[in-house]
């Protein structure tokens, strides 16, 4: 799969316009400024592809970029931006709860959340939206780059029990910023689509 050849396909808020042509959705979820944009401009190789939000709590639309016309990735809109209206919220969550009512959706769902803080409530909310679905999942740990050697293993293993991850759950420490984990978790991409 060539991850160069992205394009922008559609932003929804109603599921009745999601893609039915059955091509792999890889699903990125986290918390609103926790860098989801930028992980996904890493993955690709782009800098500005997925657009980086001045305004926290701003995308509550789901995106969609096809990758080489062979899987989609999906861009959830980011969560726990506290200046959003209880009403932006609440369309928030029946959104999410429709979308995951369909576990096959998630061909394989990435949950980022912040190397340097203990996951938030939201962030154990929606790693149980992932695991919910028995579909492959992987939690990347974004801004490595701002943690001392000496904090990642007790970072890493506080994030891994904030979620209740099991010992077989993939945690990838990753840097949007320096591409540290970029390949581990490419892999883990193709490998859900059959490459």
């Amino acid at each position: 799969m060539n991850l160069q050849r992205a394009e922008f396909l559609t932003s929804i808020a109603d599921l009745a316009k999601l893609p039915k042509d059955g091509l792999p959705q890889i699903t990125f979820s986290g918390k609103s400024n926790v860098g989801k944009s930028s992980v996904i401009n890493r993955v690709l190789n782009r800098r500005n592809f997925a657009r980086v939000g001045e305004t926290p709590g701003k995308t509550v639309h789901i995106n969609f970029f096809r990758i080489d016309e062979r899987a989609y990735f999906v861009d959830l809109p980011g969560y726990g931006y506290a200046k959003v209206p209880l009403a932006e919220k609440e369309r928030w969550g029946k959104l999410m709860e429709q979308y995951f009512s369909v576990p096959e959706r998630v061909s394989l769902g990435i949950l980022i959340v912040d190397a340097r803080h203990k996951p938030t409530a939201d962030d154990v909310t929606m790693a149980s939206y992932f695991q919910n679905t028995g579909r492959p999942f992987v939690i990347v740990a974004n801004k490595l780059d701002k943690l001392k050697k000496s904090e990642i293993e007790p970072n890493l293993a506080l994030i891994r029990q904030t979620l209740r991850l099991d010992d077989a759950a993939k945690l990838i420490p990753f840097s949007a910023e320096k591409g540290t984990g970029r390949d581990e978790l490419v892999k883990e991409i193709f490998r859900v689509c059959g490459e």
